[in-house]
């Protein structure tokens, strides 16, 4: 693979290879995420405390940061996905004709939804990357953890201790 097969690759943005219709309506944004907002793959994520579009260049963008403070340490999950196509009218154009052309791809994020996950570096580490990451995004995030369930056992003065 040449040069410029290898920038190409980096060029094309994340989106669906094929899709049942080319404009999709704008929708509504409103109320919680009740998918993907827990930690599912990694120790730490990033999650999303208020709504918004997230295009593909800004998750691109925050994937580099967070790949570029890591130096190819730890593992990588991009939980969100531009599946929305936003189209735009060309610049002076007069009213009517229809609807624009696509021109770019969005993720709709709902609050609480985890944007990105990381795993296998230590805490202080993946704290730094995303909010590295966070910077790129286009809302309020927070830094989480992983919630490790365990099984209580009780000592001998009857006090709970957690043993994971």
């Amino acid at each position: 693979m040449g040069l410029w097969a290898e920038r190409l690759e980096w060029f094309v943005m994340l989106m669906p290879k094929r899709t049942k219709y080319r404009k999709m309506m704008k929708g509504r944004m409103n109320g919680q995420a009740y998918r993907g907002a827990t930690i599912s793959f990694g120790e730490y994520g990033l999650q999303a405390l208020e709504p918004a579009w997230v295009n593909s260049r800004q998750i691109e963008a925050a994937r580099r940061s967070i790949t570029n403070y890591l130096k190819r340490g730890g593992k990588i999950w991009i939980r969100i996905f531009p599946d929305k196509p936003v189209t735009q009218k060309p610049a002076e154009t007069r009213m009517g004709s229809g609807k624009g052309n696509p021109e770019y791809w969005v993720a709709v994020v709902k609050p609480g939804r985890i944007l990105f996950e990381i795993a296998g570096v230590p805490r202080e580490r993946a704290q730094e990357a995303l909010r590295r990451a966070g910077m790129k995004m286009p809302m309020d995030v927070r830094f989480v953890e992983r919630e490790h369930v365990g099984v209580g056992v009780a000592d001998e003065a009857g006090e709970e201790e957690v043993v994971a």
